[in-house]
């Protein structure tokens, strides 16, 4: 590897970080407005995606330049391939916590309504996640992306659960059915979260094992021996 490529995949992996923290920020924000009932909060969250996009947009561009200039190979090109797949599942990350935030934004003025403790836990892990996707990726820890891949039926169950939880409230109390289809719709942003984070991680395997683990794909099988 060329000092000049090797100098430019390290700044790609640092723009990387540094969007995958401001979008992790941003969804703690948008919980953290729901629990404090807090619109100005949300509302810094629908205003700071402008930002997000720039830095998507800016980090988009620099990996195509490395195509262009470097014509990396091997698992160079499997890095800057994953970064801008990444990239983009950070982006959408980013739109989701919009989406939170405008929902928490109207519920702040509505009467207060009791959060289903599993949404809290949702979002919790949900961020964990993403977090810890991001880390194997720094470290190119194919084995912890695995098991992020595993870990998000715990998140589809836990939505799952809510959805049961929040009907039957609106069912008990029909005056409050609009609250509560918001309370829905930050649910399903939280369970995409973390469906984002998994790609993250099965981006991590592609890059270390270079095996393509979407869609519940497993290792290759081997090929029989040829019979003579």
């Amino acid at each position: 590897m060329s000092i000049h490529l090797h100098s430019d995949l390290q700044a790609l992996q640092r723009k990387l970080l540094y969007l995958a923290a401001e979008v992790e920020e941003s969804v703690r924000r948008a919980m953290r407005a729901l629990v404090e009932r807090k619109q100005d909060l949300a509302l810094s969250v629908i205003e700071g995606d402008r930002a997000i996009d720039e830095r998507e947009v800016e980090l988009e561009e620099d990996c195509l330049k490395v195509l262009a200039l470097h014509h990396p190979v091997a698992n160079d090109l499997r890095f800057v391939t994953s970064c801008l797949k990444i990239d983009n599942d950070l982006e959408r990350i980013g739109d989701l916590a919009v989406n939170i935030a405008k929902r928490v934004a109207t519920l702040t003025v509505s009467p207060p309504l009791p959060i289903p403790d599993g949404l809290l836990r949702m979002a919790d892990e949900a961020a964990r996640m993403l977090r810890e996707s991001l880390d194997a990726f720094v470290r190119g820890d194919a084995q912890v992306a695995r098991r992020i891949c595993r870990e998000d039926d715990l998140i589809d169950d836990l939505h799952s659960d809510i959805n049961r939880d929040v009907i039957s409230q609106m069912e008990l109390n029909p005056t409050a059915v609009e609250p509560y289809i918001l309370l829905l719709g930050i649910s399903k942003s939280i369970e995409r979260v973390a469906d984002h984070a998994t790609n993250i991680a099965e981006d991590v395997v592609y890059i270390v094992e270079g095996e393509i683990i979407r869609h519940g794909r497993g290792p290759r099988p081997k090929s029989a021996p040829s019979q003579r």
